[in-house]
């Protein structure tokens, strides 16, 4: 509770504090992050922690001038979501989302450096699970929005923020957000997109993320009446598997594009010489191009922008040592292209395995097929203002990941949807899902300017 004192007391700066973020902006985001990583929203925390954090984050919302009514806290699937709604001044008009995910991936202190859950300010860092992903953007969203709220600005449309609970794992709550805002006209998710610096710290370029790949499990599995290993038999399920799988090892989807990807790789290409950006700056131009599209998807770094890719991650048979297996089951993880249908790649996947004896099911995964959202001009265009407010002329590009964000179940519902994260970071700097997550101090005023503009442009 101390700690909402402090930054209800920095938010107590009355109609000024709608200008332009500031120093004082920058400490109060800090508090707001810090305290954000002390609540442990982890899966295996299970519900409460969720609860709590998310009802936190309505005492801040509360404190800044929110109506209480306008902020809903829900219990659900196991987890939490938050609606908060500033009303605007046309309620005919469809509201602008900004979107985000409470919940962090697991973390185990004896592994780190520092306790993940004790947020730690050192050498230029914040440190602790979830200081990038995603609790760094949603403290600058919850600062901006507190900021603005206490300076009196009212947007002409509903601004919403909607905070999911499970997007790591099963995303059943981010899947309840998007059917409960189906009507939304756009969303900004706080998860994707972003800067990127090169190793001395200057700004490269700045990604929109405008699609996402859909991630699928596949169970590959096959059986057989099994026997006394003194008899072996040609029906030996470990075989039969190990067969199909280097039939898929030796399988590659067919090329696809489309303008999110055709522009990415342009934009790749302009910045990179040699062949490589020569094969980039041709594919883009034209997509039918085969030799460049050939010597790029030999190359680990660019053959996922241009395909489907499945591959096999988790292997399991038999059932003792001396006995013949009675089953044999693997893992396939795909990465589909946006607007494939996952049930023609599990179709796909049946005809390249070429053995009718092994089913292919697509497990529960928490993902669903999902459509590239279009390059709409006026958030290009938004985008690109918040982005030269910070970084004058650096360029902005559209991004397709290789990962599933909230995203996808809104752009599954109709509502088109923008990665659009205010963070700037070097590549591998900020070790999201991984030991030791940070976040540099040096982002966060930046990234307070970026939303500030943002929010103001398109909730006009």
């Amino acid at each position: 509770m101390r700690a909402l004192v402090l930054v209800a007391a920095l938010f107590a700066a009355g109609p000024a504090a709608a200008a332009s973020p500031g120093t004082a902006d920058r400490d109060r985001a800090l508090e707001i992050l810090k305290t954000s990583i002390s609540h442990r929203t982890t899966a295996s925390a299970g519900q409460a922690p969720m609860l709590a954090y998310a009802g936190w984050i309505k005492e801040v919302l509360v404190e800044a001038g929110y109506r209480p009514e306008d902020i809903a806290v829900e219990p659900v699937a196991g987890t939490a979501i938050m609606i908060a709604r500033l009303p605007g001044r046309d309620p005919a008009r469809k509201p602008l989302v900004i979107s985000g995910h409470m919940d962090v991936v697991e973390a185990r202190a004896e592994d780190w450096t520092r306790d993940p859950f004790t947020p730690v300010v050192e050498n230029g860092y914040v440190f602790g699970r979830g200081a990038t992903d995603n609790k760094f953007d949603i403290s600058m969203v919850v600062t901006t929005l507190a900021r603005l709220r206490a300076g009196n600005w009212r947007p002409n449309r509903d601004v919403i923020l909607a905070l999911s609970g499970d997007e790591e794992t099963q995303m059943r709550s981010s899947a309840i957000l998007a059917q409960r805002l189906r009507h939304a006209d756009l969303v900004l998710n706080s998860d994707a997109g972003g800067g990127d610096l090169d190793p001395s710290g200057k700004p490269l370029s700045y990604g929109i993320q405008g699609a996402e790949k859909t991630y699928a499990d596949f169970t590959l599995s096959t059986t057989d009446p099994g026997g006394h290993s003194s008899r072996p038999t040609p029906g030996n399920p470990i075989y039969r598997l190990a067969r199909a799988l280097e039939r898929l090892e030796a399988h590659r989807f067919p090329v696809q594009w489309n303008e999110i990807t055709r522009a990415s790789l342009a934009a790749s290409g302009r910045a990179l010489k040699g062949p490589e950006g020569e094969d980039l700056r041709r594919f883009a131009a034209d997509p039918a191009d085969a030799e460049a599209a050939g010597r790029l998807s030999a190359n680990p770094a660019w053959a996922p922008y241009l395909r489907t890719t499945c591959v096999a991650t988790m292997v399991s048979g038999g059932h003792a040592t001396n006995a013949l297996p009675q089953r044999a089951e693997a893992n396939v993880n795909c990465r589909i292209f946006p607007g494939t249908p996952s049930e023609a790649v599990r179709k796909t996947l049946v005809e390249v395995l070429a053995d009718p004896s092994i089913s292919v099911t697509r497990n529960d995964d928490g993902s669903i097929d999902s459509p590239p959202s279009p390059l709409r001009p006026d958030v290009v265009k938004a985008v690109t203002r918040a982005v030269h407010a910070v970084h004058p002329g650096l360029e902005v590009v559209p991004a397709q990941s290789a990962g599933a964000t909230d995203s996808m179940y809104f752009r599954a519902a109709g509502v088109p949807s923008y990665g659009v994260s205010g963070l700037f970071a070097k590549d591998d700097d900020t070790y999201a899902h991984g030991l030791n997550e940070r976040a540099p101090l040096a982002a966060i005023l930046g990234a307070l300017v970026h939303w500030d503009s943002l929010i103001r442009e398109l909730g006009r």
